[in-house]
């Protein structure tokens, strides 16, 4: 409600809470309810992961080429369909872990937008559940780090992922009901669309 009434409607938001399969209907439900905006808020603070970051990223590479329109000239719908025209800002935090911060670096190495908040939480080694226990239980052991295509460096584990633009939320600023992060997003989205606008 605070993106859309600050925004006039132009600019969407959706909250990952994490990215496992149920995080795919609630991505499905926020963002082909809000794909047309000219710009969208992506917030993955305190994503607690899964394994879904490299979906979500296939829906905002989407690119529309064409355009659908009726006899009468009105706009139907781009080819492809559903294709997210406009500018991405990403929030993210300390408390931004594992799939989180896959797709938090994802969306930087692939230029999708910049990254708002805080560096992540650093934890981005896959954890395997193959290792069984006499006694039935399990131990998860971080069994998959992984390294990047540029220049082969590992990425995420032990470091995080840095946002473009970096942003405290201080407690008394929260406790007063502001969102520093948010309100960067949007002046940045803001910005942005009035250097570049969608058409």
């Amino acid at each position: 409600r605070t993106v859309a009434q600050a925004s006039g409607g132009r600019i969407g938001y959706l909250h990952l809470r994490a990215m496992g399969p149920l995080d795919i209907a609630t991505f499905a439900r926020d963002f082909y309810g809000q794909f047309d905006r000219e710009g969208l808020i992506l917030d993955v603070r305190r994503n607690n992961g899964g394994n879904i970051d490299s979906w979500v990223i296939e829906k905002l590479l989407r690119r529309a080429w064409a355009f659908w329109t009726d006899r009468k000239g009105r706009f139907l719908d781009t080819n492809m369909q559903q294709a997210f025209r406009g500018h991405l800002v990403v929030l993210v935090d300390e408390l931004t872990y594992s799939d989180g911060e896959s797709f938090a670096a994802g969306i930087k190495a692939l230029g999708l937008g910049p990254l708002v908040g805080r560096r992540t939480a650093g934890a981005g080694v896959w954890l395997g559940d193959s290792n069984r226990l006499m006694d039935g239980g399990q131990a998860r052991a971080a069994e998959t780090p992984q390294y990047a295509a540029k220049d082969g460096a590992w990425i995420i584990e032990g470091v995080g992922v840095s946002p473009d633009v970096e942003v405290v939320n201080p407690p008394r600023a929260t406790f007063e009901g502001r969102d520093l992060q948010l309100e960067k997003a949007l002046a940045l989205l803001q910005e942005r669309l009035r250097e570049a606008p969608v058409k």
